[in-house]
């Protein structure tokens, strides 16, 4: 079955930087868009960044913008972000996602239809960062 596995998070200090790697068991790879979400306690799950499928279109939620990159490797199935000049409120359970398209992908995987496919959520990891 479909299962995407996080790694890299980890606690380090405000100015720190971090990758997160996403490992995607999903046999057509290419073909899925996908994303990394966060939720800190108490918030909701909220956009972080998304990627298509040939790495070509990479949108950012404004609070990482100019500070995170998102990429991906097909031949390897993975994606990556690389999290740069982290701040305290970034504080958060990192998620992958897949999806049939980038939209979905920036929507939260919500309300996909039969037809689209389904979405995968990976099960998180934590990034912790002290002032």
């Amino acid at each position: 079955q479909v299962q995407l596995v996080e790694s890299g998070g980890g606690s380090v200090q405000a100015g720190d930087s971090l990758r997160l790697s996403c490992a995607a068991s999903i046999r057509t790879f290419s073909s899925y868009a996908m994303g990394w979400f966060r939720q800190a306690p108490g918030k909701d799950r909220e956009f972080v960044a998304g990627i298509d499928w040939s790495g070509t279109n990479t949108p950012y939620a404004d609070s990482v913008k100019g500070r995170f990159t998102i990429s991906r490797d097909n031949s390897k199935n993975m994606v990556y972000l690389q999290m740069n000049r982290l701040k305290p409120e970034d504080t958060a359970v990192y998620y992958c996602a897949a999806g049939p398209s980038l939209g979905a992908v920036v929507a939260g995987l919500r309300q996909l239809s039969v037809e689209q496919g389904p979405g995968y959520w990976g099960q998180g990891t934590q990034v912790t960062v002290s002032s």
